[in-house]
Formats: structure tokens, C-alpha cells, sequence
């Protein structure tokens, strides 16, 4: 769901329905009982595809060695307020 002052969608739970047409009737109902989303998207499970919680020592690994992720690695400018 995406809410009126989020810029994306957010996971925000899951449901059981017969086909998509009352999955988004189903999820508008369940998940913006306030009127605070915009829009909605539902996926069918079977087009999930998820790395598993066992792996993930493997998995994000090789994220750890990309220091120029970090923001520690730049340098700011003096001067410079707002980046």
C-alpha cells in the first residue's frame, strides 16, 4: 500500500482471496480502514520469490565489502549544508 504522504509501497500484510479482483477489494478493506492509502498492489504468492532467512549469513556477504556504500567513506566539502 502506499500511503497520501509516502513516496512508495510498503508491505504492509497478507491476505487469502479467490482471484485479484477481491484481493484488492479484500486488501482496501483490511488494510486503509482509515482512508490513509492511494493505492494498492496484490501479488500472488506463487510470484514471490524470497531469499531464505537460513542463508543469509551467505546471501548479504558480499554487500559487507563495498565500503563506498557507507558514508563514511566520502569526504564532505566544507561549506556544503545539505547533500
Amino acid at each position: 500500500m502506499r500511503a497520501r504522504r509516502g513516496l512508495s509501497h510498503t508491505h504492509v500484510g497478507s491476505l487469502h482471496a479467490p482471484d485479484a479482483e477481491l484481493a484488492l477489494r479484500n486488501a482496501r478493506d483490511l488494510y486503509t480502514r482509515r482512508q490513509e492509502g492511494v493505492s494498492i498492489w496484490v501479488v500472488p504468492a506463487s510470484a514471490i520469490t524470497a531469499s531464505s532467512p537460513d542463508e543469509k549469513d551467505a546471501f548479504f556477504d558480499p554487500a559487507a565489502d563495498k565500503v563506498y556504500r557507507h558514508p563514511t567513506f566520502y569526504e564532505v566539502p566544507d561549506g556544503v549544508a545539505h547533500l
